[in-house]
């Protein structure tokens, strides 16, 4: 009866009452840290669509960062369920060059006759989405005028999930959960392609750098995370990423938090339990401490060491996204009756630089300037 009754306050948007620590049963507390390693290469089925029968939104996103010209952004496709009942494909793209703000391009798509195909491929009216060979994307878009999108895009490294299985649970039985969040990543990736806009004309990268990920939030957005802090860096010779929620207070505000760091060829470092510091913080307009700088810690799980960082300023504010300006009006009815519910999403890219800290498991690591792309989230109090 109980379960019964928090899935119907999880369906009407009701602020949840307090569960506590117990409710909650993050990947990094389901790892075996005493290994030594806390994840496994991906297959090709880890990128299957979940496709949950319940609310939930997924995600497949490509973060690209091409060095030379400065241009980064991301390709990405959502999936989601409302309710259980109605089920909508978008997709967004963007495009910004972190030397000329100008250029900054935008596009979010309604997909319609979409389907999922084998399991992990996908496609709508003008677009397809295929892996080849478990180590290849192609992804043509052609839904929107304004952002023909055309990528390749080739892993350099093994994919990682953490744990077994890249679940977070939510709930007091783990086997019977009411909610989940899972990431599965390709943190150092190959792509090449065209990008044609009417605002900038046809954008080519060449020999770029992507990290790839797909992303389920298995319950309402401002159920499972009351903010989140989100970094892909990529340089000539690194790619190092940090994916990072805290739960509202229903869950006793738990901090989960997950990194990988790359060389051009292997996984340097899979961590957890690593450390965001923002950096310089200032209230903003619309109430928000928002940091001028942001520091990404990479913690060892075996000692709590920091064997990496990655540092920078936040200067080029991309875009400060207002959630509930953005979603449908029966969605922003029900964000709304949340306590403190503020979603604003402060998206940057600019120049940073990773710093390896242990030596034994990269000899020539140092310093090393990249370009970072990074989101700061704030979702509720």
């Amino acid at each position: 009866m109980f379960k019964k009754l928090q899935g119907g306050l999880s369906v009407l948007g009701f602020e949840e009452p307090y569960y506590g620590e117990s409710a909650i049963h993050p990947v990094t507390t389901r790892v075996d840290k005493k290994s030594g390693s806390v994840h496994r290469s991906t297959e090709a089925t880890d990128f299957n669509w979940q496709s949950p029968p319940y609310t939930n939104v997924e995600t497949q996103t490509f973060y690209f960062t091409d060095l030379a010209s400065g241009n980064v952004g991301f390709a990405q496709i959502i999936h989601s369920n409302v309710m259980g009942v109605h089920t909508t494909a978008q997709f967004t793209f963007r495009l910004y060059n972190i030397n000329d703000s100008s250029k900054n391009i935008w596009t979010s798509t309604k997909l319609e006759n979409f389907k999922i195909v084998d399991g992990f491929n996908f496609e709508a009216d003008n677009l397809k989405f295929e892996m080849i060979d478990g180590k290849k994307y192609k992804l043509r878009s052609f839904v929107c005028n304004e952002s023909i999108v055309e990528l390749e895009v080739e892993r350099l490294t093994d994919g990682v999930i953490f744990g077994d299985d890249g679940m977070t649970f939510y709930g007091e039985d783990i086997k019977q959960p009411w909610g989940s969040m899972r990431h599965v990543f390709w943190p150092r990736c190959t792509v090449n392609g065209r990008i044609l806009t009417k605002k900038l004309g046809e954008v080519t990268i060449t020999n770029g750098y992507t990290m790839f990920v797909m992303a389920l939030q298995g319950m309402k957005p401002h159920h499972a995370a009351k903010s989140w802090n989100f970094m892909n860096f990529q340089s000539s010779n690194y790619a190092a990423v940090q994916m990072e929620f805290t739960t509202p207070k229903s869950y006793a505000n738990t901090k989960v938090n997950i990194g990988l760091v790359t060389d051009n060829e292997k996984i340097l470092f899979a961590t957890i339990d690593n450390e965001v510091i923002h950096l310089s913080p200032e209230v903003d307009s619309v109430g928000w401490p928002v940091p001028k700088s942001i520091e990404f810690n990479y913690v060892d799980p075996l000692n709590g060491n920091t064997i990496a960082k990655v540092t920078g300023p936040l200067k080029n504010l991309i875009e400060r996204i207002d959630v509930m300006a953005e979603i449908p009006q029966f969605v922003k009815n029900i964000v709304s009756g949340v306590a403190g519910a503020k979603p604003y999403i402060y998206q940057y890219s600019n120049e940073f630089e990773i710093e390896i800290l242990d030596k034994e498991k990269d000899p020539k690591g140092g310093k090393e300037k990249g370009i970072g792309f990074t989101e700061v989230t704030f979702i509720s109090e």
